[in-house]
C-alpha cells in the first residue's frame, strides 16, 4: 500500500462499507482515477471483494479507471453542438493533439472525451478544458486555445 493511500484510508478508521463511495472519491481526487491496485487496497481494508467495488464504481459515471491528461478536454457532441460543427472541432483537435476521443497524448498532457450534452446549447459548439469553458468555437480557434495550454497561459 502506498503512503498516500494509507493516509486516505486512515481517515475512515472503522472501515465500514458506508465509507466506500467517499473513499473512492478521495482516492480519485488524489490520483485522478481509480487504479486496479487502489481498488485492491480498498478491498482489503473494507473486507469487500474487489468485484463489488468495481461493480459499484462502474455504476456511477463520476469514477474513472484510466488516467487523464494534465489537461482533460471534454467536447460537447449534443444536438446543438453537432449541428454547429462540433465534428469539425473534434477533427481539428485530433490533428493538433494526435489523439482520438478516449485517448491521452503521448506526453500525458492532453486527454479527450466526447460528452452527450454540457447544457449550454446557446454557446455551441463548446469544450471544457479542466475547469475552463471555451464557447462558440470554430476550427480556427482550436490551435490558439491548445497552444495557450501548452505555453502555460491558462
Amino acid at each position: 500500500m502506498d503512503d498516500q493511500t494509507s493516509v486516505i484510508l486512515s481517515r475512515y478508521p472503522r472501515g465500514h462499507r458506508d465509507c466506500l463511495i467517499p473513499i473512492l472519491q478521495d482516492i480519485q481526487q488524489e490520483y485522478g482515477y481509480l487504479s486496479e491496485s487502489s481498488v485492491t487496497e480498498i478491498s482489503r481494508y473494507l473486507g469487500l471483494p474487489s468485484s463489488k467495488i468495481f461493480g459499484l464504481a462502474t455504476f456511477y459515471n463520476q469514477f474513472r479507471f484510466e488516467p487523464r491528461g494534465r489537461f482533460h478536454i471534454r467536447i460537447c457532441h449534443g444536438t446543438s453542438c453537432h449541428v454547429s460543427s462540433a465534428s469539425e472541432i473534434i477533427k481539428e483537435l485530433g490533428k493538433k493533439l494526435r489523439i482520438a476521443p478516449g485517448e491521452i497524448s503521448r506526453d500525458g498532457m492532453f486527454s479527450l472525451e466526447l460528452v452527450a450534452c454540457m447544457g449550454a446549447c446557446h454557446l455551441a459548439p463548446l469544450m471544457q478544458v479542466n475547469d475552463n469553458y471555451h464557447t462558440k468555437l470554430d476550427s480556427g480557434s482550436i490551435n490558439d486555445i491548445i497552444d495557450s495550454y501548452i505555453e502555460g497561459e491558462d
